[in-house]
């Protein structure tokens, strides 16, 4: 038995110790204007979403969504995030391509998360990706406007979808409508 037990440290140290010479040595490619193998994708964002999961607070928006919050959060995020999330007239980021592992289009493809989590996402940021932490740069009512934008991007009242039409040329998303069966909440 302690033979074995021996055994399995080895293994463990020389993975460790193997992983870390890989790196070290400089054979991990790093450029970030090539697609990032499918395997490696999946396996960042899962431990992206586990992160969330694991630390970010159920905090509730203390803010309804009346027609002014929407609007100031659709021109929040005009001004700090379309750069790299795409712009309201829905034409896609000019960055996009040019990050690693690129930035979701936020309009193109509305979140399904939580408020929770999306106000996390942009008061903390994401480590090794781009995605800046805002809690310096904005304030905390400003970060729940956006959330409340995003989070409600594709069921706003009329009178928010007029004055996405008549300042961005193009309207809000249509109302995603999911199939039976699908999950929410899918980065992979």
């Amino acid at each position: 038995m302690g033979k074995f037990l021996f055994g399995v440290v080895v293994t463990i140290l020389v993975l460790i110790l193997g992983g870390l010479g890989f790196a070290f040595l400089g054979l991990f490619p790093t450029p970030a204007n090539v697609e990032p193998p499918h395997l490696e994708q999946h396996l960042a964002m899962s431990a992206v979403d586990a992160s969330m999961e694991r630390h970010a607070p159920r905090v509730t928006n203390p803010l309804t969504p009346i027609d002014q919050n929407l609007e100031d959060g659709m021109k929040l995020y005009t001004m700090n995030c379309a750069l790299c999330h795409g712009s309201l007239d829905r034409k896609p980021s000019s960055l996009a391509n040019s990050f690693y592992p690129p930035p979701p289009n936020l309009i193109s493809d509305p979140p399904d998360d939580p408020e929770w989590h999306l106000f996390y996402t942009i008061r903390t940021g994401i480590r090794y990706t781009g995605m800046p932490a805002w809690d310096k740069t904005l304030s905390e009512q400003d970060m729940w406007k956006i959330t409340l934008f995003l989070s409600h991007m594709d069921k706003l009242p009329p009178n928010v979808q007029d004055f996405w039409k008549s300042n961005f040329t193009a309207g809000a998303p249509e109302e995603k409508h999911e199939p039976e069966g699908k999950e929410k909440h899918d980065h992979h």
